[in-house]
């Protein structure tokens, strides 16, 4: 996911964001318990959605964070990225490629109304439709039947996905196109989850004010302000909140958020900015949080742009062993990264030491495959990046390790918050690279290359193309067993580095933490703060 989903973009099941697009700040009303709104609720620094709260338009960590809160999904994992059993009572299969799933009985969406076979089935074809234009659709199309709702081109030639059967009202069957023996897994992904019947009345009106059947039930989105959730109390998954509500703060800056954290006027910050982050934990004691996470930075190459399209791998192999990243990560980031090694970051299954020296800082070896390759047309390009994320300082370093050791001019291309860089890489108005981020959306090597290396996939921005890359990863998916796809994923992204659809910097850790009004405070295998388990004090 993008993000600081997507993630998604990291924000980013969601890319990672990492902070949010607006100010925020305690209301001070007399009642409210300090820094959280009413009395017993939580606050964290979660920016503006970049679309409607409908979850399978969404894959940046922003709206991804709020999605969690409103729907839960048939699975979900552990912090140590196991398979976690929510809404479904299990999820089998005897071939890879029939799946059935049971549900769990007496669970309701907020409205009342029962979840079933049919919430899920329904909103699955809903979301695969083409003409729904849902940012994550392309999650649907391995079930048999995608094509004839989602086809390349043209109207839809049904509207239902033949592979999806109801046998009663708690049990249904998936059926795919072809194996995949790691399909469970996907299904812990937030775009997978069911809507309830009124969704179908007015989906523009339900993206503003949804219902969900999760551990919260919504109240108020103050757009680019704030966005307020309620506990429900008739949950029964076994993220049940364990406070009153949740605010989510959008703040323009993360110096901003952090300062209301020390002042308490905020609970939780998701990311301090590279100013703070040599006296965060001085500053928090406790509170402050240090733990890594299945997320990776890149940069992003736009090979529609004119700087980068037709470009020889050879340049970017170049321009990758021209980032210092080891005085990076120590010096500007404060060692709170990891020299990137690989596609694929430490705690997804399959990420492996690729034994090359492409991720390695060597200047001259850096300048002789640039101009192997031909050199980047007129010897500079730009890094676009959102401003609301505390990224500016890292990218001027790298763009000045770039311009030392080659000579090839690097300058930054800065987008006021997040929403409007993710924009900018949908419509294909990326100018030269994007600053990348990608948080697993599932513990699999597979979730960080076919779902943005594949020709076919959303959140390929870079447009990124290989016939034989794409042959690989179908050839991966249907491998007939979950160890087999990883073993295979692994030779693909062997591939990978001959392309260089991306150049890998380095792995997230999480360097967040929370005020003394709240305790409680974990992180998930997403690398997001579990807001459901938090308490007040």
């Amino acid at each position: 996911m993008r993000g600081a989903k997507s993630a998604k973009w990291v924000a980013g099941a969601i890319v990672v964001a990492l902070a949010a697009t607006a100010c925020g700040g305690g209301d001070g009303d007399e009642g409210k318990s300090k820094g959280s709104g009413p009395a017993g609720y939580v606050s964290i620094d979660v920016g503006e959605p970049q679309k409607p709260l409908i979850p399978a338009d969404t894959n940046e960590s922003n709206g991804s964070y709020v999605i969690q809160a409103l729907f839960t999904q048939l699975l979900d994992f552990d912090s140590k990225g196991e398979i976690v059993y929510t809404n479904a009572e299990s999820v089998t299969t005897e071939d890879s490629k029939t799946w059935t799933v049971k549900l769990k009985k007496g669970w309701k969406f907020h409205n009342g109304e029962d979840v079933t076979s049919k919430s899920y089935i329904d909103a699955w074809n809903w979301y695969a439709n083409i003409k729904n234009n849902q940012q994550n659709s392309f999650w649907f199309q391995d079930i048999k039947g995608y094509d004839d709702v989602h086809p390349e081109k043209g109207d839809p030639k049904a509207e239902t996905m033949s592979g999806l059967k109801a046998l009663d009202d708690h049990t249904f069957t998936i059926e795919l196109k072809y194996t995949m023996p790691y399909f469970n897994y996907k299904l812990g992904y937030a775009t997978w989850a069911p809507l309830p019947k009124v969704f179908y009345d007015d989906p523009k009106a339900f993206g503003q004010k949804p219902v969900g059947n999760g551990p919260y039930t919504f109240e108020k989105w103050d757009h680019k302000k704030l966005i307020q959730v309620k506990a429900w109390d008739e949950y029964q998954g076994p993220n049940k909140a364990k406070n009153k509500g949740v605010q989510f703060k959008a703040y323009t800056t993360l110096e901003a958020a952090y300062k209301d954290v020390v002042s308490g006027n905020l609970d939780m910050i998701r990311q301090v900015g590279p100013t703070d982050l040599p006296k965060y934990k001085q500053d928090l004691g406790d509170g402050a949080i240090e733990q890594p996470y299945a997320a990776i930075q890149t940069l992003t190459p736009a090979f529609y742009s004119k700087t980068f399209k037709d470009i020889d791998p050879k340049v970017l192999q170049g321009l990758s062993m021209a980032i210092d990243r080891e005085t990076i990560t120590k010096t500007v980031l404060n060692n709170t990264r990891t020299p990137a090694e690989s596609f694929t970051p430490p705690g997804v299954k399959g990420n492996q030491d690729l034994d090359t020296d492409v991720f390695t800082y060597n200047p001259e070896k850096a300048k002789q495959l640039i101009e192997e390759g031909g050199g980047v047309p007129g010897n500079k390009f730009t890094v676009q990046y959102n401003t609301d994320g505390g990224h500016k300082e890292w990218v001027t370093a790298v763009c000045e390790s770039i311009r030392k050791a080659t000579g090839v001019d690097c300058v930054g291309d800065p987008k006021p918050d997040f929403a409007t860089d993710l924009e900018a890489r949908d419509n294909d108005q990326v100018k030269g690279m994007y600053r990348g981020g990608w948080v697993a959306d599932y513990p699999v090597n597979a979730n960080f290359m076919k779902e943005l290396y594949h020709t076919t996939a959303e959140a390929n921005n870079g447009r990124f193309s290989n016939k034989e890359i794409d042959k690989l990863m179908n050839e991966a998916d249907q491998a007939d067993s979950l160890e087999a796809s990883v073993k295979a994923f692994q030779e693909v992204e062997k591939k990978l580095v001959e392309h260089m659809p991306a150049i890998p910097l380095w792995y997230y850790r999480i360097n967040g933490g929370h005020g003394k009004n709240v305790d409680n405070v974990n992180v998930d295998f997403h690398g997001d703060l579990e807001v459901w388990a938090v308490t007040t004090k």
